[in-house]
């Protein structure tokens, strides 16, 4: 059985992607449990080709299968912006995205939004001249975004971004958050191919 490298450094993301990928045979692996420190840019349009590039590079440089992640939230008030700049909205002088969000938006009637995650599933050696191969999958949830923050669980913009429930993705149980967030739904669609790649038993 082989091991999956996670291709992130955010605790968040980890603990969430490991909570997902429970139960697959091998062992789901951080670059900081490997002694690797990478500083992969980010900058194309599309979360595919920046996860695409973040798989890319951790799977070079560990020659494991590599799952990368990049995901955003869009918003109809901002012109389905912040997107693929989520990570980064408001530039580096801005301490706190999600109140930066809020503000932007305050007063705003039409609060639709969604959340998107993009997985690059990265093999070694199996792309051309022995590059890495890179297979993709998506998924996507609708929603609006709140008032203010609600809910102590989650990550990133999880406190402000409402599901059908009425709940904030920061309200729900992990459990039903896993089910239905767009990370939730982009592991769903790898999770045959990497039962498949990983040699499940």
């Amino acid at each position: 059985m082989t091991d999956l490298l996670l291709a992130t450094t955010n605790r968040g993301k980890q603990r969430e992607l490991g909570r997902l990928l429970t139960g697959l045979p091998g062992q789901v692996v951080t670059p900081q449990e490997l002694g690797i420190g990478l500083d992969v840019p980010e900058p194309y349009d599309t979360y595919a080709q920046n996860a695409t590039e973040k798989a890319d590079a951790y799977c070079r440089a560990s020659g494991l299968p590599t799952l990368a992640d990049d995901s955003g939230l869009e918003v109809a008030a901002l012109d389905w912006g912040p997107g693929v700049q989520t990570n980064r909205y408001g530039g580096p002088d801005v301490s706190d995205p999600v109140g930066y969000l809020l503000e932007r938006i305050a007063g705003a009637s039409d609060r639709r939004a969604r959340m998107v995650c993009w997985l690059a599933l990265a093999l070694p050696g199996m792309g051309p001249d022995g590059a890495p191969s890179i297979e993709l999958f998506n998924g996507v949830i609708e929603g609006n975004v709140a008032s203010e923050r609600r809910g102590g669980g989650g990550c990133g913009f999880d406190p402000i971004f409402v599901t059908d429930s009425g709940m904030t993705t920061a309200e729900l149980p992990e459990a039903e958050k896993d089910r239905i967030s767009h990370r939730g739904q982009a592991v769903a669609a790898v999770l045959p191919r990497l039962r498949e790649m990983l040699g499940e038993p």
